[in-house]
C-alpha cells in the first residue's frame, strides 16, 4: 500500500523542478535574439507598428516585471498566442489538438517493448548462454543500435511498399467516409473532430473510433499506427530485454531463490513469484525514462510517417521562431515527464514497500 505522505512528498518534488525548466526555457528564449512583435507584423511593416504590438505583448517592460508575468500565466496554462504556427490562436488549444497524437504513438510504442522485451529478458536470462540467448542479446544490441529515421523507411518500404500490407504514412484512411459528426482533415496527418453527441473523446484516433463504434475506421486507424509504433517500440524493446536479463540474473543468484528451490518450488514458480517482483525494479526505472524520451524522440517518428504530432510542431515552432508555441511545449514535455517519474516512484514503492522508508 502506498502511503499518501510519500506520494505527497514527491508531489511537492515537482514544484521545484516545473519551475527550474520553465526559468531555463524563458532564459534561452530571451537570450537567442530575434524580435517577436517583427515577427507577428511581417518583415514589411513599419517601425511605428512594430513598436505598438511590443508594447501590447509588454516586450517593454523591464525582464524581470515579464519573466513574473510568465509564470503567473505558466501556473494557469496559460502560454499566450501564437505568432507563426496558428496564428492568433491559444498555443494551449494548438498544443492539446497535436498531444494526443503524441500520446497515442509513445503509448503503443512502450506496449510493445513492454509486451517483447520484458519475457525476452526472463528467458534469456534463465536460458543464459544458450542460442536463445545469443539471439535475444544480438537482437537487443541492433535494436538499440539501428536509428529511428533508418529504421522507419526501411520498414515503409517492406511492408508498405513491398507487401503492400500497411499503409505507409497519416492516422487514418483517406477513404474512410463517416458520417455528417466527423470532419477529417488529412494534412500531415491530422485529424480533426466535431461532434455533436456528449461523448469523451480523446482525440487519439484509436480510441475516439472505438467511442464512437466505427469498427472500420477503428481498423484503419490501427493498420496506420502499426509500422509507427512498431519503429519506435522496437528500440524500447531492446533497451528493456536487455536490462531485464541483468535484473533477472541478479536475482537469481540471491539466497532466497535458492531456498525456494531447495524447498521443492517449481523453477517457474520461484521465478514468477519470488525474482520478477524484484526484479522488475530497475526496470521500470527504464521504462520510466524511455517513456519520456519517447514523448520527444517521437519527432523523427512522426516526421517518417507523416504524423504531424507535438514533436513536429516543435520543430516547426522553433523554424518559425514562433516563442510562445515553443515554450508552450517544451513546459508541457517537462510537466508529462515529471508526472512519469512521479508514476515511477509510486510504482517503486508499490514492489518494494521499503523505499518509502
Amino acid at each position: 500500500m502506498v502511503s499518501k505522505r510519500f506520494v505527497l512528498k514527491r508531489l511537492l518534488l515537482l514544484v521545484p523542478v516545473l519551475f527550474g525548466v520553465a526559468t531555463f526555457v524563458f532564459a534561452i528564449l530571451h537570450l537567442s535574439g530575434g524580435d517577436p512583435a517583427r515577427i507577428i507584423v511581417g518583415q514589411r511593416a513599419s517601425e511605428e507598428t512594430v513598436r505598438q504590438v511590443r508594447q501590447e505583448l509588454g516586450l517593454n517592460d523591464p525582464i524581470l516585471v515579464q519573466y513574473g508575468r510568465f509564470l503567473v500565466d505558466v501556473i494557469q496554462f496559460d502560454f499566450g498566442d501564437s505568432y507563426q504556427i496558428s496564428k492568433g490562436n491559444p498555443v494551449r488549444e494548438v498544443i492539446a489538438t497535436r498531444l494526443p497524437v503524441t500520446l497515442e504513438l509513445a503509448l503503443y510504442g512502450q506496449a510493445i517493448g513492454l509486451l517483447l522485451g520484458i519475457p525476452l529478458g526472463i528467458l534469456s536470462a534463465v536460458k543464459q548462454d544458450s542460442v536463445l540467448d545469443h539471439v535475444t542479446r544480438i537482437g537487443a544490441l541492433g535494436g538499440i543500435s539501428v536509428p529511428i529515421y533508418w529504421s522507419g523507411p526501411i520498414l515503409i518500404l517492406l511492408f508498405a511498399g513491398y507487401f503492400d500490407v500497411f499503409p505507409a504514412a497519416g492516422r487514418i484512411g483517406s477513404t474512410i467516409f463517416l458520417d455528417k459528426q466527423w470532419t477529417l482533415a488529412f494534412d500531415l496527418g491530422q485529424y480533426t473532430l466535431t461532434i455533436a453527441e456528449d461523448l469523451p473523446l480523446t482525440g487519439m484516433v484509436t480510441v475516439d473510433t472505438l467511442l464512437l463504434g466505427r469498427m472500420d475506421a477503428f481498423v484503419s486507424a490501427v493498420m496506420h499506427l502499426f509500422l509507427p509504433a512498431v519503429t519506435i517500440g522496437v528500440y524500447s524493446m531492446a533497451l528493456i530485454s536487455r536490462m531485464m536479463r541483468s535484473s533477472m540474473l541478479e536475482v537469481i543468484r540471491q539466497d532466497y531463490m535458492r531456498t525456494a528451490r531447495a524447498k521443492g518450488q517449481g523453477a517457474k514458480i520461484t521465478i514468477m513469484k519470488h525474482g520478477f517482483r524484484n526484479a522488475m525494479i530497475p526496470v521500470i526505472t527504464v521504462v520510466g525514462i524511455q517513456f519520456g524520451t519517447l514523448l520527444g524522440g517521437a519527432v523523427l517518428t512522426e516526421t517518417v510517417f507523416g504524423i504531424g504530432g507535438i514533436g513536429t510542431l516543435i520543430v516547426s515552432a522553433i523554424n518559425a521562431t514562433d516563442y510562445p508555441v515553443v515554450q508552450g511545449a517544451v513546459l508541457t514535455f517537462a510537466l508529462l515527464f515529471t508526472l512519469v517519474n512521479l508514476g515511477v516512484d509510486i510504482t517503486y514503492s508499490y514492489l518494494d514497500p521499503r523505499i518509502q522508508q
